[in-house]
């Protein structure tokens, strides 16, 4: 065997050894894979007892009367005889003898900045009854479920109309289950209309705390469990505009605000 033969067969027999030793780990190891890490618990506030404060409040309206407006339900007699043949009015404005105004929607506009809170369990019932929505005002947190309802012997479209949130748009049969509904984000206010039925509307104000209300008949409020600081409460209401006031409330105090409105478009 010449000097060139001995070196192929050499190389030959080195070659399985090579590879056996690549194939049990001798060559370069690939680096394991970084574990993701499970997101931190949210840290929720929560106000204590000993020092929870409230802010307390009337809202009157001291203007002209606004006349109330008979709705025609020619177009759907179903509506007419949900009702009981009792007139439908459309009331956007309802003031009580004393002048308290319903359906405002009170809130803590600025002061719990960097807060959060935790989503209450319970869900509002959002309901078409008489072929109307009932009620005409309602307050939820971000991400709370709202029911919305159809008691009426009628087909119903609920479509809310939000500029921050995602609108949507469905149908709702006599007797079909409650819709479950929530809203992502923020907004004072979203109004929800029926297709079907043009006159009928509500509006739903979406907060990122539970410091909110909506005003009875004697136009009262109250915000309770506020944790002592500097605050803006705001107002809403559908014809009156939009108002605020800056109110202080110290360790379990009790402040008071009185918001007057002068006029459908003069707000004061």
């Amino acid at each position: 065997m010449n000097t060139i033969q001995m070196l192929r067969v050499s190389s030959l027999a080195v070659l399985p050894v090579v590879l056996a030793m690549t194939g049990c780990g001798g060559g370069e190891q690939k680096a394991a894979a970084p574990q993701p890490k499970a997101p931190e618990p949210v840290a929720y506030f929560h106000v204590d007892p000993a020092t929870a404060a409230t802010v307390h409040g009337k809202i009157v309206y001291h203007g002209p009367k606004m006349p109330r407006t008979l709705i025609s339900m020619d177009s759907d007699p179903a509506c007419e005889k949900a009702n009981a043949g009792k007139k439908l009015y459309d009331e956007p404005l309802i003031v009580g003898q004393d002048g308290g105004v319903a359906n405002v929607f009170v809130y803590v506009k600025t002061g719990l900045e960097g807060k959060k809170f935790e989503v209450p369990a319970e869900s509002p019932v959002l309901d078409q009854h008489g072929c109307a929505f009932v009620p005409r005002v309602t307050g939820l947190q971000v991400s709370q479920v709202i029911n919305i309802r159809n008691s009426d012997p009628v087909e119903h479209n609920i479509h809310p109309t939000p500029k921050n949130n995602r609108a949507w748009n469905e149908g709702m049969s006599p007797g079909a289950p409650d819709m479950k509904r929530h809203f992502a984000r923020p907004e004072v206010m979203i109004r929800v209309k029926c297709n079907v039925h043009s006159w009928m509307r509500s509006y739903i104000g979406v907060m990122d705390h539970p410091y909110f209300a909506v005003t009875g008949a004697d136009g009262a409020f109250e915000l309770k469990g506020l944790p002592p600081g500097n605050y803006t409460v705001g107002i809403w209401h559908e014809k009156l505009g939009e108002m605020e006031q800056s109110v202080t409330v110290a360790a379990s105090g009790n402040e008071s605000l009185a918001f007057t409105y002068a006029t459908p478009s003069e707000p004061k």
